[in-house]
């Protein structure tokens, strides 16, 4: 039997995050090493297994990845969810790579410094709703089936997913002007395998508190202020 996958990261969301969500949408059951200082981070350095210096890092079929995005790809497609042919992948790249460009703004806006926070909400109110969710209502209206790319699911609709419950925890009613990805939302999470994974006690991690912060902190090298206002780069060290 194959060794189940290895996650390196703080237990913490992140960008290994969207890892998790991908493996346990397809079945993948995984075990996880959480660090918690930076002596960890620089022994993993030392041994050779970052090629970056930096984490998330997954042990996986005999490799030690690291970069998420190769990360996510080798999974998607070695789970059969990242479309069936160049045509449907590359649409799938395009509509995650803009999930992450709001995924980042929402993930780094915890780190805001205290003066920044109300400003940051109301660029990420404005990005939801003028750019980036009526991309995907427009899509799942205009392609009359259940999922973004083709009629079968995909790494996409997994993000999709993610994203959305994470914007509905910085505003609860997002989805109020977006009928088709209200749809949406409710049938991906009935899928047996990410029903699982919403539930209490999964790997699904919450969102970031004091006490992660301080861990991250600690771990990662990272700190407040970092969120770069008004634009969907971010600045830190992971």
């Amino acid at each position: 039997m194959a060794a189940k996958p290895k996650l390196y990261y703080f237990n913490g969301r992140g960008r290994m995050e969207s890892v998790r969500w991908l493996l346990a949408a397809a079945g993948v059951e995984f075990e996880e090493v959480f660090l918690e200082t930076a002596e960890e981070l620089q022994n993993l350095i030392k041994d050779g297994k970052l090629m970056y210096q930096q984490l998330p890092m997954v042990e996986i079929d005999g490799m030690k990845m690291v970069q998420t995005r190769a990360i996510l790809r080798y999974i998607a497609g070695k789970y059969n969810l990242y479309g069936k042919d160049l045509k449907e992948q590359v649409l799938i790249d395009m509509y995650v790579e803009g999930m992450r460009d709001l995924y980042d703004i929402i993930m780094f806006s915890p780190l805001s410094l205290p003066e920044d926070k109300e400003k940051n909400l109301s660029f990420i109110n404005e990005r939801i709703t003028q750019r980036f969710f009526p991309v995907y209502e427009k899509t799942l209206k205009d392609h009359g089936k259940n999922y973004l790319v083709g009629n079968q699911l995909s790494w996409a609709d997994i993000h999709l997913l993610e994203l959305i419950l994470m914007v509905e925890e910085c505003k609860s009613d997002a989805l109020s002007a977006f009928p088709k990805l209200q749809e949406f939302k409710t049938r991906i999470s009935k899928l047996p395998r990410i029903q699982k994974f919403l539930q209490p006690g999964s790997p699904r991690k919450a969102p970031l508190n004091d006490a992660l912060y301080e861990t991250a902190k600690k771990t990662l090298n990272f700190d407040k202020g970092l969120f770069f206002k008004y634009s969907s780069t971010i600045i830190a060290k992971f």
